[in-house]
């Protein structure tokens, strides 16, 4: 089982994917470990990353997707393009896409401590980048409710997931 739980920052992603992962008893990774040095530091100026910026980030995840048997990875995907380039080689991949609006993702964001993404400007960046799954591309879950739940969500939408691609929560 491949998983990509993806979404703008602060949707979720982390804090859900890594508990899919116990909960599955698969890896977890977290795409923004694999963030070049440069990357992050653009980040932290509150500068939102290119595509040119992404491309050895992308090609660094699908060769982590195409090697490890099974996971759960965090990670934006935010454009149709990152997904297809992330699915190539792995055609059981499966997205579960954290679906929120900009005011509860950005109140969310407000709470982040130590975090190089900051400030609402980046987020109105990601949301400007973000090109939602097409119906059946992900798996869509409503953030607007406890983590616990969106869990369970997740849990419940993985199972039925060979009669249907896509569940809203």
């Amino acid at each position: 089982m491949k998983i990509i739980v993806m979404g703008v920052s602060g949707c979720g992603k982390s804090r859900i994917g890594a508990a899919l992962a116990q909960r599955l008893d698969l890896p977890f990774f977290d795409a923004d470990d694999f963030h070049c040095a440069a990357n992050v530091e653009k980040m932290s100026r509150s500068e939102p990353l290119t595509d040119a910026d992404r491309a050895q980030w992308l090609a660094d995840l699908s060769a982590l997707i195409q090697h490890e048997p099974s996971l759960v990875l965090a990670c934006s995907a935010l454009k149709s393009e990152y997904r297809a380039l992330l699915r190539a080689g792995a055609p059981d991949l499966q997205y579960v896409y954290l679906q929120g609006d900009f005011d509860t993702i950005l109140q969310r964001l407000s709470q982040r401590r130590d975090h190089y993404f900051k400030g609402p400007d980046m987020l109105l960046s990601q949301f400007a980048t973000l090109e939602e799954p097409a119906d059946g591309e992900a798996i869509v879950i409503d953030i607007r409710q406890s983590a616990e739940e969106v869990l369970t969500a997740c849990l419940q939408a993985l199972d039925y997931v060979g009669s249907s691609a896509s569940h809203p929560a």
